[in-house]
């Protein structure tokens, strides 16, 4: 029940911004933690419903801690003190959102969850993926 309400803000959100809203660029980046909150939430759901079997037990542990760390991070790179600590932060986002989509693709295959309770979470992470890596691209090129 949790994840269908996250599940539909979070498409609220992506429905929002392909309107073209006319927020400025503080409220998007208050959206895309709020965003990345929610994705973090939905990894604690997925790992405390993974089997509790030696390999279950240290799947979920990798996952709670890739998957749970972008929205600090992204906190921390909001707050950044020089453009060259918000690039790095923003790096660390990215490399975090790429392990997670990893260990999702290591359940999807082991066949630790039905791949129907896996299919939102997982567009959801190939969506921050992307976000993040146009985000990188452009800050870096911002210099």
């Amino acid at each position: 029940m949790e994840d269908d309400r996250i599940a539909r803000r979070s498409q609220r959100r992506a429905d929002d911004s392909e309107e073209g809203s006319s927020r400025g660029p503080q409220s998007r980046a208050d959206e895309l933690e709020e965003r990345l909150i929610d994705f973090a939430v939905r990894i604690v759901n997925l790992s405390a419903s993974l089997p509790k079997t030696p390999a279950g037990k240290h799947i979920s542990g990798q996952i709670l801690r890739s998957g749970t760390s972008p929205a600090p991070n992204y906190g921390e790179a909001r707050g950044a003190e020089s453009h060259a600590d918000f690039v790095h932060k923003v790096r660390i986002v990215l490399k975090e959102l790429n392990e997670t989509k990893i260990w999702l693709r290591v359940i999807e295959r082991s066949q630790l969850l039905r791949k129907e309770l896996m299919a939102d979470i997982v567009a959801e992470n190939e969506q921050l993926c992307r976000i993040f890596t146009a985000s990188l691209r452009t800050a870096r090129c911002a210099k």
